[in-house]
């Protein structure tokens, strides 16, 4: 099932205007104002060659690991778990007619993108990221 947990103040704050100076404008735009972008754009859609991990392009937080990537032929990134189980929040999203899970970084309350029970076992879960979102560092 879907991990929902209650919203704690992140631990990582910063003004408007210092998300801006620290991110770049399509970075900007999912992170902080919850933007989407266009299916196929990012270069993590699919699944690194490479061992590694994903970290929040805003704070550095480990979210995901490449062992977890799927290619779920989405256009976006997409991991069957998180990296560790407070690594990212969800909470019900109601901007489109119907309910999706947002998936949000935990330390600094970034928008990831949605997470869907159409995942492959062992959690059923699609994390369904946005690749603005994140940065991969290689191990």
């Amino acid at each position: 099932m879907f991990k929902r947990s209650r919203r704690p103040e992140p631990q990582v704050v910063r003004t408007d205007a210092e998300w801006r100076a620290s991110l770049g404008p399509e970075a900007y735009r999912v992170l902080r104002r919850a933007g989407t972008e266009a299916p196929g754009t990012s270069e993590f859609e699919h699944p690194s060659e490479a061992d590694g991990v994903y970290r929040c392009a805003g704070c550095a937080a480990e979210l995901f690991r490449s062992e977890d990537q799927f290619d779920s032929g989405s256009g976006w990134p997409s991991f069957s778990d998180t990296a560790a189980p407070d690594a990212a929040l969800t909470r019900t999203d109601f901007t489109l007619l119907f309910p999706r899970r947002q998936a949000t970084c935990a330390s600094c309350g970034g928008h990831l993108g949605h997470v869907f029970g159409d995942g492959p076992a062992p959690t059923g879960q699609r994390w369904c990221i946005n690749g603005a979102a994140l940065t991969f560092d290689e191990d």
